[in-house]
């Protein structure tokens, strides 16, 4: 990009400014970061939930636990369309288990005191876990159908039908 200045800043000694370090910095690689994002969403989900026996890095090929441990910049072999049906079992059971968390603290929060779960967790506004993981689950080379099949079963369950049937 061209960046244009004025007349009085080309005279002005000092450290560089942001904008050209800015420019100077090497081009990320955009899948490199979004497998990042997933891990990162996903161990959010392990904490916010307290989901036990789930190990994060058990959810990726030995391609995708290498891909974390290299420089953003760098280009890097990423899972490919063919993924072994043990990862994509784990996968599906971890989906799940979020699923299942969420339908539970959604329905207990509700019956405790009748309170939204925006009210319960503020910090959380707008974060709507099942379709969080539904998300995830295109990434994750999972049926998204099945996802919400289990959320609606989940719903019905715990009793909150009104929500089951929407």
């Amino acid at each position: 990009p061209v960046l244009d200045t004025e007349d009085a800043w080309v005279s002005v000694e000092g450290p560089v400014s942001i904008v050209e370090l800015a420019l100077e910095q090497k081009r990320i690689h955009y899948p490199l970061v979004e497998h990042q994002f997933v891990l990162c969403t996903i161990l959010y989900a392990i904490m916010r939930f307290s989901l036990k026996s789930v190990k994060p890095l058990s959810l990726f090929d030995s391609k995708g636990k290498n891909a974390f441990f290299k420089d953003l910049t760098s280009i890097q072999l990423l899972p490919s369309g063919d993924m072994d049906q043990n990862v994509l079992s784990i996968r599906q059971q971890f989906l799940l288990k979020v699923v299942s968390a969420a339908a539970q603290a959604l329905c207990s929060s509700q019956k405790a005191k009748e309170v939204s779960e925006e009210e319960l967790f503020p910090f959380e506004k707008g974060k709507n876990w099942p379709t969080l993981a539904s998300d995830l689950a295109q990434y994750l080379q999972i049926s998204e159908d099945l996802v919400k099949r289990h959320y609606v079963c989940e719903l019905y369950s715990y009793g909150m039908d009104h929500l089951g049937e929407e």
